[in-house]
């Protein structure tokens, strides 16, 4: 603790946001005054939390009460020294503390998403293996509405008109929101979050953010803190940020790609890479992983009924799992890089999808390949993505399709544990059936007359 200490100290701060991510990567926690954090030295929160869903609600009871104690006690919740940062949008000085979950005992709680993250780790770990990842965030810049049946429009820019048509690479339709972007970088520095590039991506006010190659575990931090500081800095400028994976009809959707290789820790060398530069079964087998395990754990990369609307064929978001040299439309690509930089795009989440879970997901279906030395298939050369049955390797087109995948996913039960599997795939259950119950426009505008 003395490093947070020292740091809450310098920095003068008077409140603390104590918090954890639950299964949808929703930030939850206490707000507390500073001199309170320091004496308790953490917070406790109700198990339930971690089987909350988006909306509010919980799982079925016969999914909780096998899962939590039916007293709904309190996890313990300890402070990650090295997951502090500065909320730079506060009046008061304000910090926002990431922690870990423990039960009375000791034990890291198996349905926390950054627990799942860091047993998955572990097995690197045992293997002498650091795996690096890097980021892509996807998202969309739209008006305010509070009307929730209206379609998004794209906020109106500094020329005083909204966007119009496809803007890619725009250097001019990403400068429309320099004044909200100013204040995104600046936050994101006074956080020592490593962002990189910024790129305005095909949708109409649909941009990317690029984070630099690092840990995943900061990584995943840096992700989770980035998502609610967009969305404060577009808040102060009367527009909102939004991840959801298909916001808006007809257009593109919002990934999260995940870049990814593997470094031995005791030599520093790429493990992706042979001593001739050519590739290494390491290599192969990670992919081979990716693609026999993605489509078991895909609810971790596309959690929510919205998220299918992305895999579309024909367009950028892939629906299968080929692979191929600077092949954007394969679900797995390998971008040109030297050897020592050799990596896999996992072009699969989207950016809804809570980041801690996806990276855990990526990282062990290319684990599993490894040390279960997988074959992958021949790598794909032209288009991959025309048709889901030009392809061997498919995706779940549903998340009902998913959800049963996973449900009986031996891996998931095996790596990630039998009460984290249970847990999640009833969140999204929950959810699954809350959405079912609403009627959509679409049929009341086709049906409500016609029928």
């Amino acid at each position: 603790m003395n490093k947070l200490i020292a740091f809450l100290k310098e920095r003068k701060i008077t409140e603390v946001e104590c918090v954890i991510s639950d299964m949808t990567g929703i930030a939850r926690g206490k707000i507390a005054p500073v001199d309170k954090f320091l004496d308790e030295k953490g917070m406790r929160l109700p198990e339930s939390v971690l089987l909350q869903t988006v909306t509010g609600d919980f799982v079925n009871e016969d999914v909780y009460y096998s899962l939590l104690d039916a007293a709904d006690i309190d996890f313990v919740c300890v402070p990650d020294e090295n997951a502090v940062f500065m909320l730079p949008w506060t009046i008061e000085a304000t910090a926002q503390v990431i922690h870990d979950c423990y039960d009375r005992m000791g034990n890291p709680i198996e349905l926390s998403p950054r627990n799942v993250l860091k047993k998955v780790l572990s097995l690197y770990d045992e293997q002498g293996w650091e795996p690096v990842i890097a980021p892509e965030m996807e998202f969309y810049l739209t008006r305010r509405s509070d009307d929730h049946d209206l379609p998004l429009k794209p906020p109106i820019g500094r020329s005083g008109r909204p966007e119009a048509g496809r803007q890619s690479f725009s250097i001019d339709a990403a400068n429309e929101y320099d004044p909200m972007f100013e204040d995104m970088y600046d936050w994101c520095e006074l956080q020592g979050l490593d962002i990189d590039t910024l790129i305005h991506e095909d949708g109409p006010a649909q941009m990317e953010i690029n984070f630099s190659h690092g840990n995943p575990l900061s990584l995943a931090d840096q992700v989770f803190i980035f998502k609610r500081t967009l969305r404060e800095a577009a808040l102060k400028h009367d527009v909102c940020a939004t991840f959801m994976a298909k916001p808006v009809t007809d257009e593109p959707g919002s990934a999260m790609h995940i870049h990814q290789s593997v470094i031995n820790k005791e030599t520093g060398k790429n493990i992706f890479t042979n001593e001739d530069g050519t590739k290494s079964q390491l290599f192969l087998g990670y992919i081979a992983g990716l693609q026999k395990f993605i489509p078991e754990l895909l609810p971790l990369m596309a959690p929510n009924a919205n998220s299918f609307r992305r895999f579309l064929p024909g367009t950028s978001a892939p629906v299968n799992l080929e692979w191929g040299d600077e092949n954007r439309t394969c679900g797995l690509r390998i971008p040109e890089s030297s050897p020592q930089n050799r990596r896999i795009e996992n072009r699969i989440p989207g950016a809804d999808a809570n980041c801690y879970l996806a990276i855990a997901a990526s990282l062990l279906c290319g684990y599993i390949g490894m040390v279960e030395q997988l074959k992958p298939s021949t790598p794909v050369q032209g288009k991959a993505n025309e048709s889901r049955s030009n392809n061997t390797h498919c995706l779940p087109l549903t998340l009902e399709e998913a959800l049963a995948a996973m449900e009986e996913s031996d891996a998931c039960k095996q790596y990630l544990g039998e009460a984290f599997t249970t847990g999640f795939v009833a969140v999204k259950q929950a959810e699954l059936e809350n959405f079912r119950r609403v009627v959509s426009s679409w049929e009341r505008e086709f049906l409500l007359l016609t029928v």
